[in-house]
């Protein structure tokens, strides 16, 4: 990389390298709001009704590079570039004049956020230093790589875990939020957006050295982190697909909640998934809104595994798996924390082998909102598997024995807003 990346013959240390880079940002007098030009991240973006608010939102908003529409792959991915170059060439989008590393908070709904978000050095799992939990689709892999490639960008930052125990990139952030910030904005979630640009050498040198005595979880951007490790292997090296946009999060001092994702089966109607279960499970319908049934849910899985299904108009609590079932469709070769998870229980059991439907896209949907999972399992006649989410602890011990979850197994959060900050390649 240019001024902020390292020389090549630079000795890489054993933990995390993150560095300084120049970032791409919305020029407030060009838009009509920092929080209309915004987005969550393009794989909890509900489509086509989110989809389409977004992009009325504001005409430069970030959906517009994150989710192209057009008809083909291909011609997604070029509309997507053009739009950048033209947003750049009519000042729409700004580089920030120095590299920097971006501090950056979220608050509300009860939480304060804090993290740094910068360019990070890749490395594989068999490294240990960027622990992956979840298996990824080849199919968004692949698109997510071909947008990146012709766009030559990091349009949003994965969010990254580790735990700092109040280390000195931690007294770094907390001084720097005590200053003006470059931005700030509320979006119409009710959460507040701040960030802070940090270019003193003095206080970048701490952020790097603080950082490389740690290991880092992928807490969402599974899909990207693949990305970005496909496309380094594109380039010769060194060169700045050597580097990721990421969010840096210390979980010991800023814990983030960790919430389940739900799965549509687009195909199967619910009457056919309770015929098929036999005794397989206990099934029990719960009378109320969606809320009852959620608690339910929890209830149920304080002494096992359970689930939610629903889509015709009622809710079904599914709990109480027949122990030889789970023997007969469940690996044995897995750590016991593994054979319990409900989306293992969910994936193997249920879908493999109980209901036999494929995952792959237009079988199964991935929805992170529940009331949008029934609302969509309603409209389309198909069956909303709702889940109780994993704790994080669970989710790091597997990841450090280097075992993956099911995909889409957690969905940590809050989860940063897309379009604060971006990274172009080409400025590298």
């Amino acid at each position: 990389m240019n001024t902020s990346g390292p020389a090549a013959d630079d000795v890489r240390a054993d933990g995390l390298h993150m560095v300084p880079f120049r970032g791409l940002r919305y020029v407030p007098e060009r838009v009509g709001s920092l929080a209309a030009v915004t987005s969550p991240p393009y794989d909890v973006v509900v489509r086509p009704d989110g989809l389409h608010h977004l992009e009325s939102a504001d005409p430069h908003n970030i959906v517009r590079l994150i989710l192209p529409q057009a008809i083909t792959a291909g011609t997604r991915h070029r509309k997507a570039a053009v739009t950048l170059d033209r947003w750049l060439a009519d000042g729409v989008l700004a580089p920030d004049p120095e590299p920097a590393l971006y501090v950056y908070e979220q608050s509300g709904d009860g939480i304060l956020q804090r993290g740094i978000i910068g360019a990070l050095e890749l490395s594989t799992p068999a490294e240990g230093i960027v622990l992956p939990h979840e298996d990824v689709m080849p199919h968004v892999v692949e698109d997510r790589a071909a947008l990146m490639r012709t766009t030559a960008a990091n349009l949003e930052p994965l969010l990254l875990t580790y735990r700092g125990e109040g280390d000195g990139a931690a007294e770094v952030i907390e001084r720097t939020v005590r200053r003006e910030p470059l931005l700030a904005t509320t979006t119409e979630d009710g959460f507040s957006h701040r960030l802070w640009a940090v270019t003193d050498p003095t206080e970048l040198a701490v952020v790097s050295a603080s950082l490389a005595e740690h290991q880092a979880l992928i807490a969402d951007g599974h899909h990207r982190w693949a990305t970005y490790l496909r496309l380094r292997e594109e380039h010769t090296q060194p060169s700045p697909w050597n580097y990721g946009l990421v969010l840096l999060i210390d979980t010991a001092r800023y814990p983030l909640r960790v919430r389940a994702i739900h799965r549509l089966l687009n195909r199967l109607p619910v009457a056919d998934a309770l015929a098929a279960l036999g005794d397989g499970f206990r099934v029990r319908r719960v009378e109320g809104p969606l809320s009852a049934a959620m608690e339910s849910l929890e209830s149920a899985t304080a002494d096992g595994n359970a689930f939610v299904l629903a889509g015709d108009g009622a809710f079904h609590l599914l709990d109480r798996p027949d122990p030889a079932l789970l023997a007969r469709t469940i690996r044995a070769d897995r750590p016991e924390a593994w054979r319990t998870l409900d989306a293992t229980v969910l994936h193997s059991t249920l879908l493999d082998h109980v209901w036999h439907i494929p995952d792959a896209p237009e079988e199964i949907s991935y929805i992170h909102d529940t009331e949008a999972a029934v609302a969509q399992a309603e409209r389309r006649g198909g069956t909303a598997v709702l889940m109780h989410p994993v704790r994080e602890d669970v989710v790091r011990d597997l990841a450090r024995q280097g075992v993956t979850m099911p995909r889409k197994s957690t969905s940590f959060g809050p989860k940063p807003a897309t379009g604060l900050v971006l990274r172009s390649l080409a400025l590298d």
